[in-house]
């Protein structure tokens, strides 16, 4: 019912075309954890590539509209930086690191890669 983003459609797409698969584990019970999280559900966390010494994240805007959404991670971060599509770092890329996390903009449509160092 809705539009396609009140639907939840895009989600939807994800679980349907990856979906998750159980892995044999021991009995041991542990907690619940997830390396990353967004803040809207306009965003989409595309992908999430271990470089040495960093992450490369790609994220986009998938409802058309204009978003401010926070990018918050349980990894220890260092340093977080704009980069282009190759993964390099672009000028005046860098971003500062919150409490809530990373501060990210979104225009309809626009595709962000970021580049999180990692502390040692």
């Amino acid at each position: 019912a809705g539009s396609f983003q009140d639907a939840g459609v895009i989600q939807h797409a994800y679980n349907l075309n990856f979906p998750l698969h159980v892995v044999p584990a021991s009995s041991a019970q542990c907690l619940a954890w997830s390396a990353f999280s967004v803040s809207s559900p306009a965003v989409v966390l595309e992908t999430a590539e271990d470089r040495p010494e960093a992450v490369v994240v790609r994220l986009y805007e998938a409802h058309g509209s204009t978003v401010v959404a926070w990018l918050q991670t349980s990894l220890p971060i260092k340093e977080a930086m704009l980069c282009n599509l190759l993964e390099q770092p672009a000028a005046q890329g860098r971003l500062p690191l919150e409490q809530r996390g990373v501060r990210l903009s979104f225009t309809p449509f626009r595709v962000l890669s970021i580049l999180l160092v990692l502390r040692q």
